[in-house]
Protein backbone atom coordinates (compact mmCIF):
# COMPACT_ATOMS: atom_id res chain seq x y z
CA UNK A 1 0.00 0.00 0.00
CA UNK A 2 2.79 2.41 0.90
CA UNK A 3 4.56 1.73 -2.37
CA UNK A 4 1.47 2.71 -4.35
CA UNK A 5 1.22 5.97 -2.44
CA UNK A 6 4.93 6.61 -3.01
CA UNK A 7 4.50 5.89 -6.71
CA UNK A 8 1.62 8.37 -6.91
CA UNK A 9 3.71 10.92 -5.04
CA UNK A 10 6.33 10.63 -7.77
CA UNK A 11 3.93 10.33 -10.69
CA UNK A 12 2.02 13.58 -10.10
CA UNK A 13 5.09 15.89 -9.89
CA UNK A 14 6.63 14.00 -12.81
CA UNK A 15 3.53 14.73 -14.88
CA UNK A 16 3.67 18.39 -13.85
CA UNK A 17 7.33 18.55 -14.91
CA UNK A 18 6.47 16.93 -18.25
CA UNK A 19 3.73 19.52 -18.82
CA UNK A 20 6.29 22.24 -18.06
CA UNK A 21 8.58 20.82 -20.74
CA UNK A 22 5.63 20.79 -23.14
CA UNK A 23 4.86 24.45 -22.42
CA UNK A 24 8.49 25.43 -23.06
CA UNK A 25 8.60 23.38 -26.26
CA UNK A 26 5.35 24.92 -27.50
CA UNK A 27 6.77 28.39 -26.86
CA UNK A 28 9.85 27.61 -28.94
CA UNK A 29 7.72 26.32 -31.83
CA UNK A 30 5.24 29.26 -31.71
CA UNK A 31 2.25 27.36 -30.35
CA UNK A 32 0.64 29.54 -27.70
CA UNK A 33 -2.15 28.91 -25.24
CA UNK A 34 -4.77 31.69 -24.96
CA UNK A 35 -4.42 31.73 -21.14
CA UNK A 36 -0.92 33.19 -21.43
CA UNK A 37 -0.82 36.66 -22.94
CA UNK A 38 2.83 36.59 -23.98
CA UNK A 39 5.17 33.86 -25.05
CA UNK A 40 7.68 34.77 -22.35
CA UNK A 41 5.07 34.23 -19.64
CA UNK A 42 4.25 30.80 -21.06
CA UNK A 43 7.93 29.85 -21.18
CA UNK A 44 8.63 31.06 -17.63
CA UNK A 45 5.55 29.24 -16.29
CA UNK A 46 6.69 26.04 -18.03
CA UNK A 47 10.19 26.47 -16.62
CA UNK A 48 8.79 26.90 -13.10
CA UNK A 49 6.64 23.79 -13.47
CA UNK A 50 9.61 21.79 -14.74
CA UNK A 51 11.96 22.94 -11.99
CA UNK A 52 9.31 22.42 -9.30
CA UNK A 53 8.55 18.88 -10.42
CA UNK A 54 12.23 18.04 -10.75
CA UNK A 55 13.04 19.41 -7.29
CA UNK A 56 10.19 17.45 -5.72
CA UNK A 57 11.25 14.15 -7.29
CA UNK A 58 14.90 14.79 -6.45
CA UNK A 59 14.04 15.73 -2.87
CA UNK A 60 11.95 12.60 -2.51
CA UNK A 61 14.85 10.42 -3.66
CA UNK A 62 17.35 12.18 -1.36
CA UNK A 63 14.96 11.87 1.59
CA UNK A 64 14.46 8.17 0.93
CA UNK A 65 18.21 7.56 0.67
CA UNK A 66 18.93 9.44 3.88
CA UNK A 67 16.15 7.58 5.64
CA UNK A 68 17.73 4.25 4.70
CA UNK A 69 21.21 5.56 5.66
CA UNK A 70 22.66 5.13 2.22
CA UNK A 71 25.60 7.11 0.96
CA UNK A 72 27.11 7.53 -2.47
CA UNK A 73 30.10 5.40 -1.50
CA UNK A 74 27.90 2.48 -0.51
CA UNK A 75 26.09 2.66 -3.84
CA UNK A 76 29.33 2.64 -5.78
CA UNK A 77 30.82 -0.29 -3.88
CA UNK A 78 27.68 -2.35 -4.09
Amino acid sequence: MYRIIALLMLFIPGTIAAFGIKLMRDTVFDDYYPIFMYSSIQFIFGLLLFIGGLLFVGGFIVHRDRKKHRSTEEKRNG
